[in-house]
């Protein structure tokens, strides 16, 4: 994928209002568009429509957004798939709980469509250029992470990451021992378009630690996080 026209975007909102405006925009912009009024159609709709994109309310009817999240995430075809959350609520443990689910990026209404077209095209640059770029495995000890297919190994034993867990290890294991602050991890692997809290960082780093094991990433107390190869 190339441009904009080839990413199919799903939103999720039970709203009328607002699944007519995002569309209206991101249709303008190229992308092909669907939506679904709550996370249980949310599900059945990704499934036929397979996007690249998924623009998910957290509050809705029958299905809220974190459950549906974390379904989504279960399935191998969506553990790559972006998820935004668009959200009234802008208390840290919302925020906490989505990215917990497996959220990438997190917003809240009422939702500027220029800035959200922005922000979804600078994951479709760094979506290219990571296709250009990173065509390299990265081998420490019993950790074998092959970034051209987005895998991770242990002892030879396949580990499932979802997207941004598997881009946090990477990063870090991409230079070894190197201590990396928050705001250095927000950077380089949320990128600097997108508005996350630090906290965001402790939750995947903690996430990656519970499936490739507690001694690969070291807490550097008041500092930040290094790949450990001591």
């Amino acid at each position: 994928m190339q441009n904009t026209n080839q990413y199919k975007v799903l939103v999720v909102d039970d709203d009328p209002d607002i699944t007519e405006l995002l569309q209206y925009n991101l249709e303008k912009e190229g992308y092909e568009v669907t939506s679904a009024e709550n996370g249980k159609e949310a599900l059945e709709k990704a499934a036929k429509f397979n996007p690249d994109i998924i623009l998910m309310d957290v509050m809705m009817p029958v299905m809220d957004g974190i459950t549906a999240c974390r379904q989504l995430r279960e399935k191998p075809e969506f553990r790559e798939t972006y998820i935004l959350f668009l959200t009234a609520r802008s208390e840290e443990f919302s925020e906490i709980a989505a990215f917990d689910a497996g959220a990438d990026d997190f917003i809240t209404k009422p939702i500027k469509p220029r800035a959200l077209i922005s922000r979804l095209a600078a994951y479709v640059r760094r979506g290219n250029q990571q296709t250009g770029e990173e065509n390299k495995v990265i081998q420490i000890g019993n950790i074998r992470i092959d970034r051209t297919s987005f895998s991770v190994f242990k002892d030879n034993e396949k580990i499932t990451l979802p997207k941004k867990e598997f881009e946090l290890l990477s990063f870090l294991a991409a230079t070894p021992n190197k201590v990396f602050n928050r705001e250095e991890l927000l950077n380089n692997v949320w990128g600097t378009d997108v508005y996350v809290i630090a906290r965001t960082v402790d939750v995947h780093i903690r996430k990656v630690r519970e499936k490739i094991g507690e001694d690969h990433i070291k807490t550097i107390k008041g500092v930040g996080y290094k790949f450990n190869t001591d």
